[in-house]
């Protein structure tokens, strides 16, 4: 006959069961964006979105369907150039709010560009009343990879 658990043996079992909770998200603004950097939450405007590359189906039933948008999007802090992939083309219309999850920043040709992979999400929200800083684009910026030896 088995004996019943004890006190702790309970606790241990619903300690085990109990997920850790979810950390509350901290929205970063587009100019403490810095290069190769990721993890980025951020709430912007889009202003503008130019498809860049459309290849798949229309070429070949093989190949799979790929869409590559670039947009211009900010916030009331300034500007940065958001690659757009696949469907996520389709949820960046000049005018929306969109939530940016897990975001990072990836470089092309010495500038910065702004991206979500599969890690992140991208939401529309309700719209905002920020007004955008058009004038501190981040895209503009190039940086150069420098290499520091060791003495």
């Amino acid at each position: 006959m088995a004996t019943p658990p004890t006190q702790t043996q309970q606790e241990q079992q619903q300690s085990n069961n109990v997920k850790p909770g979810l950390r509350k998200p901290v929205f970063t603004k587009v100019d403490q964006l810095r290069p190769v950097t990721n993890g980025h939450t951020l709430v912007i405007k889009v202003l503008d979105s130019t498809t860049v590359l459309q290849k798949g189906r229309s070429l070949s039933q093989h190949l799979r369907h790929t869409r590559i948008a670039e947009c211009l999007v900010g916030d009331d802090t300034g500007t940065i150039v958001f690659t757009a992939r696949n469907d996520q083309v389709d949820l960046m219309k000049p005018g929306a709010t969109i939530i940016l999850r897990n975001a990072k920043i990836d470089m092309f040709k010495g500038t910065m560009r702004l991206a979500v992979d599969k890690w992140g999400r991208v939401e529309v929200t309700e719209p905002s009343d920020f007004v955008v800083k058009e004038d501190n684009n981040l895209s503009l910026v190039e940086y150069e990879l420098v290499n520091v030896a060791d003495e």
